[in-house]
């Protein structure tokens, strides 16, 4: 390991105008297509089972595909970008993207839309693994807080857009269409990301992709997903207890593998930063806070309050219609209050926005439920950018491919995670798993807010 030598531009800070907004129209739009492409077919699963006569819970593998793919390959392609280049991971992950997104278009039965669509996450895998790496790559450091800004601000509105571009299709075309829309516009952000994405200003002389890790990794998030899964949906406990056991055995493997190593794929190294690894804890926190309040939402304004489908969306989009508006206002703040305060305040609110919606009685006015939303989104949109500044900026720049992989990693971590109790409250409390799942995303987000203050604190150690 004593060969391995960083070399390359150390001083590089971003880019310059007019080169710097084009590639952020590069960045911005391969990741609205990938975080959009999570759930915009969502809406269109009751058509697409009934034209593909498949049942409901199986066509639900049409989504869980694509992020159990997206969950086991974004460490190693992060990895992979750090050796060869993250805008080359970027640009090839955009062909296979694109290449999934044909395949689904001309998918005629469920194992063919099923594949296509795990086509599809590998794509996206490499798209969301290196998207942090871009984002602190192409922007100079004193505007770094305004791009990530920018950046959870894209994934907001991808939330917001996914459900009502999906039935605006559906109201004039058939449900491929969902997924042929994705080629021209991923096309043109295939030319903008060749003409102006950067290549890696610095490398790792001597260090090679390591094959056996990537194998490993796959297996352990593929095991750890797959199980939770496999529980969620009501699979044999015999199923389940033995992805469990096999879970155990191959990632503590893996784990005792990436703790003896210089640059591991599950960066250890970087854990060992007091910031990051807070940070880390931080997003695990509330990203699992706001998958048990998004998923139980739902629930909660149907049985309880009586709100159809339509009104449920609607209400719905209060929470990541705010993101899109605090997201940048966070970014401009990061500069001036210290982002690990930040962070905490944000978290403050969004817990007390999931502890009125779990209190609120039947009978208390709408404006009540829309100011809870509200509350649950601005405390999100103030509390992401801060948490991605910190946790990207805390790892030295040779290791920001490893960093960007974490970020994404944790933030699935956690979805995955709360989706899970959602659906482990229904089978202890069901009359009442609603407000017990908002209950524990408010006593989370507290969690995560005392790990976002004691950053403060911290101080980062480059490996």
């Amino acid at each position: 390991m004593d060969s391995l030598k960083v070399t390359g531009n150390l001083e590089w800070d971003g880019l310059h105008r007019p080169q710097i907004y084009y590639a952020m129209v590069a960045i911005f739009s391969g990741l609205f297509l990938s975080v959009i492409d999570g759930s915009i077919c969502n809406v269109a699963l009751p058509s697409i089972s009934k034209e593909l006569q498949v049942s409901s819970s199986d066509s639900i593998w049409i989504v869980n595909g694509f992020q159990l793919v997206v969950m086991m390959f974004l460490l190693p392609f992060s990895s992979l970008g750090e050796l060869k280049g993250f805008k080359q991971v970027y640009l090839t992950g955009l062909v296979v993207f694109l290449l999934g997104s044909l395949c689904c278009t001309f998918s005629v039965t469920l194992i063919q839309l099923v594949l296509s669509r795990m086509l599809q996450g590998l794509g996206a895998a490499m798209v969301m693994s290196v998207n942090g790496s871009l984002v602190r790559l192409i922007y100079p450091k004193k505007h770094l807080p305004k791009g990530f800004g920018l950046n959870a601000m894209v994934v907001a509105l991808a939330a917001v857009t996914g459900p009502t571009l999906a039935a605006a299709i559906l109201a004039v075309a058939s449900w491929p269409w969902l997924f042929a829309i994705n080629i021209p516009v991923g096309l043109v952000t295939f030319c903008f990301a060749w003409k102006y994405l950067p290549d890696n200003p610095t490398r790792i002389e001597g260090r090679r992709f390591d094959y056996r890790s990537a194998c490993l990794n796959v297996l352990t998030f593929g095991f750890f997903i797959g199980t939770l899964e496999a529980y969620a949906h009501g699979a044999a406990l015999t199923w389940v207890l033995g992805g469990l056991a096999l879970l155990v055995v191959i990632g503590t493997f893996f784990v005792r593998q990436q703790l003896i190593q210089s640059y591991p794929m599950l960066p250890f190294d970087l854990l060992r930063i007091p910031v990051f690894s807070l940070s880390v804890m931080t997003s695990i926190c509330s990203f699992t806070s706001q998958m048990l309040a998004m998923v139980s939402i739902p629930f909660l304004l149907h049985h309880s309050f009586g709100f159809d489908a339509v009104r449920t969306g609607l209400f719905m989009t209060a929470w990541p219609l705010v993101i899109v508006f605090a997201s940048p206002v966070a970014g401009f703040l990061v500069g001036r209050i210290h982002a690990g305060l930040l962070g905490a305040l944000g978290l403050l609110v969004m817990s007390s926005g999931c502890f009125l919606l779990s209190f609120m009685p039947v009978s208390a006015p709408q404006v009540l439920l829309i100011a809870g939303l509200m509350l649950c989104g601005l405390g999100f949109g103030l509390f992401q950018s801060p948490n991605n500044h910190l946790l990207l900026s805390s790892a030295p720049a040779h290791r920001c491919g490893g960093a960007s992989g974490m970020q994404a990693t944790a933030r699935l971590v956690g979805q995955t995670t709360g989706a899970t109790l959602v659906a482990l409250l229904y089978h202890i409390t069901p009359d009442s798993a609603p407000h017990n799942a908002l209950l524990l995303a408010g006593i989370l987000t507290l969690v995560g807010a005392c790990f976002s203050g004691s950053r403060i604190k911290a101080t980062s150690k480059h490996f």
